[in-house]
């Protein structure tokens, strides 16, 4: 009973602390996120021939940085811009709505306008698009506080292997945090960089369908594409609908949005279901239902970033329960097949 009862007032109290400090927790986790993706590119640098020799890890790190910061300075632009263009213009869109709704009454041969009509009334479109926007533009507000944390966790980065020495003095206990640590480093690079990849393809091949079409500010629902699809399972169904139904408030026509649908839809199936599950494999390991349940619960605690941090925090808490002989069996119930010690010990 007592145990039963601390468990309960330390998750209340991990959550509440989650909820509040969310406002700082949120920039770090995105900061250690892009310190994995730094470190993964100053891995592809080091694998030139000349590269070790010539470029001191400082260097490296320094161009990290500078090609980071760089191209997301230029996303950021051409999407403030989409973002500005479609918030600015959204009021063109509003008559197409009758005509949609007209359509539909005429194919159902039902009149069902004054119920669409009262569903739509009570929709403010502008609010819808201004959402979108704020939700991104938060994302790029936080990119200097992203990229003071992870310069820290980059300086703090030599001197945690001998902060971690004199924390753990038996060997063995020592071995068991590097061991753990160097887990959840390939673990959630590996997811990272492949995701990162899928999600690139489907973006980019998803702007290239939205330009055929001439939908307006591609640039913008492109992004929305790639970001969404860090979402599992319900992230590239809804990145299929948002610029399908946005194409239908655009044109007030079913040919275009059925094209958006039917070819975003396709890019989704193929990269999602044949592409990607031949790149990630079993890395993982991780339970559909788990995914599907720490995407809920992320999703709750902190809204849209959680989902797409959902991964990412429930394999780390997965790894790290599965070192803890009190924890094992949870980390088994995390796992998809019950094998925990699955993910490789290879050095990185």
């Amino acid at each position: 009973m007592k145990n039963a009862a601390n468990f309960c007032i330390v998750t209340v109290a991990i959550i509440t602390t989650l909820v509040i400090g969310k406002g700082i927790l949120i920039p770090f986790v995105f900061a250690l996120i892009f310190w994995f993706l730094t470190r993964e590119i100053r891995k592809a640098i080091y694998k030139l021939p000349f590269a070790k020799k010539y470029i001191p890890k400082w260097l490296s790190n320094l161009l990290v940085f500078t090609i980071v910061i760089l191209t997301f300075g230029f996303i950021s632009e051409i999407l403030a811009s989409s973002i500005t263009n479609l918030t600015n213009s959204y009021s063109k869109y509003e008559p197409n709505i009758e005509k949609i709704i007209s359509e539909f009454s005429t194919f159902f041969h039902v009149d069902i306008t004054k119920s669409i009509k009262s569903i739509a009334g009570n929709f403010n479109y502008g609010l819808w698009l201004g959402n979108i926007a704020n939700s991104i533009s938060a994302l790029l507000s936080n990119t200097f506080m992203i990229i003071i944390y992870a310069l820290f966790i980059f300086l703090e980065e030599n001197s945690f292997i001998s902060k971690l020495h004199k924390i753990f003095t038996e060997k063995a206990n020592y071995q068991n945090i590097q061991n753990t640590l160097k887990k959840i480093e390939f673990s959630i690079s590996n997811y990272l960089r492949l995701k990162t990849y899928v999600s690139l393809l489907t973006g980019i091949l998803s702007y290239f369908v939205l330009r055929f079409v001439g939908v307006d500010a591609a640039p913008f629902w492109a992004f929305l594409i790639f970001l969404l699809n860090y979402i599992p399972t319900i992230g590239s169904l809804v990145a299929t609908i948002f610029p399908a139904v946005f194409c239908l408030i655009q044109f007030g026509a079913f040919t275009p949005f059925l094209i958006v649908l039917i070819a975003v839809g396709f890019v989704q199936i193929i990269v999602g279901n044949i592409i990607e599950p031949r790149l990630f494999g079993k890395s993982l390991n991780l339970s559909p239902l788990v995914t599907i349940l720490s995407l809920a619960i992320w999703g709750k605690i902190w809204g849209i970033t959680g989902m797409i941090l959902s991964v990412p925090i429930t394999v780390i808490m997965m790894i790290v329960f599965s070192q803890i002989k009190n924890t094992q069996s949870i980390a088994i119930m995390l796992s998809e097949n019950g094998e925990i010690n699955e993910i490789t010990n290879k050095e990185l």
